[in-house]
């Protein structure tokens, strides 16, 4: 059976699907061009001429959230003139230089060094492409995640709270033990605006928009009542991206890499577990289900994804980067 057909786009939405380590491509064309997120790091070059496709006025680039998947191009497109306007605890945690801020160095995730100019906030009205668009707060899957409602085409980007297969996963480590339930609370208001279309960062965008969000409320009921649930469903998350991104790790440096990590040894506190036992079995049931595999000496993951040069992959975390500007950038909104 070949799969349903996707929803209507309005002709000012361009979007492309992408594998992982990227989300996918959506540009809102019109008099303020608009990127929302803008894929890995790897990518950027790719991502940047998808874009210089459509238009040479891009401004501004909205981040959903801070994760690698979705902020790796914006150290080149603000290179190129264009904003970034992106959640006020992320650009927070942009100015002071945080270790934690996009979690690039406790999930071993590299970003190139921006800036956030224009912080945003709950309710708050962007104008991009040809419309107005209020910013929806979704936390849960990271603080400071947010969503785009556009309510005259019901059309809604929710970038990682939900997809059409999966819902976002949570840090109850860094984020608190109730973070799985600040992303349920987040599912249920996104079911509550009823939109007529999900515009999702990973996958194909979900045909029945009345069903998706009330899937994702349920698989998120899950997780808030699966504590344990929830360290295992990141943690697995977490690897698969690692071996995306460096095209596989020799079998023998799986488990040492693991132990070094950070969220690993908070994986194992959480469930009381050593960091060897836990990388172990990680690696035995990932390779159980088939989301891991070996081929001539090395761990990959199973999922498509696109791959990724090593040299791409050079850039400082954040507690590395030059400092900010003296006085905060501004980007209209």
């Amino acid at each position: 059976m070949s799969p349903a057909p996707e929803p209507d786009l309005p002709s000012w939405v361009s979007r492309r699907s992408r594998p992982f380590p990227d989300c996918n491509l959506l540009l809102l064309e019109g008099t303020r061009p608009a990127l929302i997120d803008s894929g890995f790091v790897g990518h950027a070059s790719q991502t940047a001429d998808l874009v210089r496709e459509r238009t040479r006025d891009l401004d501004p680039v909205v981040n959903t959230h801070r994760h690698s998947d979705h902020v790796g191009g914006n150290a080149l497109l603000q290179s190129r003139g264009a904003g970034i306007a992106a959640g006020a605890i992320d650009a927070t945690a942009l100015r002071r230089r945080d270790p934690g801020c996009c979690a690039a160095e406790y999930l071993d995730q590299p970003v190139a060094p921006y800036t956030v100019d224009l912080p945003l906030h709950d309710e708050q009205v962007l104008h991009l492409g040809e419309a107005d668009r209020q910013v929806i707060a979704t936390p849960g899957h990271t603080p400071g995640h947010l969503a785009l409602w556009q309510p005259e085409e019901r059309l809604l980007v929710v970038g990682d709270a939900l997809s059409d297969y999966d819902v976002g996963w949570v840090n109850l480590a860094l984020d608190g033990p109730e973070a799985a339930e600040t992303a349920l609370a987040s599912l249920h208001r996104v079911s509550e605006l009823r939109p007529r279309v999900l515009l999702t960062a990973h996958g194909p965008l979900p045909t029945d928009p009345d069903a998706a969000p009330a899937k994702a409320v349920q698989s998120s009921q899950r997780l808030v009542d699966d504590p344990q649930g929830v360290v295992w469903y990141g943690a697995r998350r977490i690897l698969a991206f690692a071996l995306m991104i460096r095209n596989g790790i020799p079998v023998a440096d799986v488990e040492p890499y693991l132990h070094a990590r950070e969220w690993l040894q908070d994986a194992a506190r959480l469930l009381r577990t050593g960091p060897e036992e836990l990388s172990a079995e990680l690696v035995r049931t990932m390779s159980r289900s088939g989301a891991v595999l070996q081929r001539d000496g090395y761990l990959y993951a199973a999922a498509e994804h696109a791959p990724v040069t090593a040299a791409s992959l050079d850039v400082p975390f954040p507690r590395s980067w030059p400092p900010p500007p003296s006085s905060p950038p501004t980007c209209s909104s």
